[in-house]
């Protein structure tokens, strides 16, 4: 099957892992994050054209939302990451994604008890991603994820171990927030928790499975390719430097 490409993935990481409110200011895309983290707080450009007096239209559009002004440069952005560059943005944080077909990922089922489909996310769940620094405005993401979605629940010892979150736009399934308490990681449960999604997923109708993650988490880039993901894209950030 033909893989989503970057132009893809971007619509989905919308939809998936949505701001609290978007609005048109000029070409941009402003995001209202409301300490959800850097996808939900990055202004993108909606057209091939920019100027620096864009940029500074931009910048105070993120202020007045009391967020320090954050660009994501998408596939195709090349103008804009030169501009900003030149106006000393730095960058932030270059980012992977990753596609596979449902059905080279749904291939084997987690053992019993491993791996459950919860959602609402139960409280031990909630300690679980607090312990990796995914706290409650990034559960408020979660909540605000409109089409299929669910968490799951990892165990090992018939204890808690993970947990991770996915949804659903169209055909194609995002998985966000997988996270391993660090006692119970290298024992084979992220690769359980993603084949459990990939099945999920399956089952309502996707085709795909996608997923971002950061240059310089190795550890997961290395799991993610070793189960047969593909990089398809990728974007980076640029924030505005803080003043000395």
């Amino acid at each position: 099957m033909t893989l989503p490409n970057a132009q893809d993935i971007y619509p989905v990481v919308d939809a998936t892992w949505p701001a609290a409110t978007t609005a048109e200011v000029g070409p941009w895309t402003i995001r209202d994050g409301q300490g959800g983290g850097s996808r939900v707080s990055a202004a993108t450009l909606r057209g091939p054209e920019v100027t620096a007096a864009d940029i500074a239209l931009a910048d105070a559009a993120m202020v007045d939302l009391g967020q320090t002004p954050l660009f994501m440069i998408r596939d195709g952005d090349k103008a804009l990451d030169r501009l900003l560059e030149t106006e000393s943005y730095q960058i932030k944080d270059p980012v992977i994604a990753y596609a596979a077909p449902i059905s080279a990922i749904a291939t084997e089922r987690p053992p019993p008890i491993t791996c459950f489909e919860t959602w609402p996310p139960l409280a031990v769940q909630e300690e679980i991603w607090a312990a990796g620094g995914i706290g409650p405005s990034r559960l408020a993401v979660m909540d605000r994820a409109t089409g299929p979605k669910t968490s799951i629940f990892g165990r090992i010892d018939d204890r808690p171990a993970g947990t991770g979150f996915i949804a659903i736009q169209g055909d194609i399934a995002m998985l966000h927030a997988l996270e391993t308490l660090a006692e119970h990681r290298r024992r084979g449960l992220g690769r359980h928790m993603l084949r459990a999604m990939a099945f999920w997923a399956a089952e309502q109708g996707a085709a795909s499975l996608t997923l971002l993650v950061t240059r310089a988490n190795l550890p997961a880039n290395a799991l993610y390719t070793s189960l047969g993901f593909q990089p398809v894209g990728h974007y980076h950030y640029r924030i505005k430097p803080s003043d000395p």
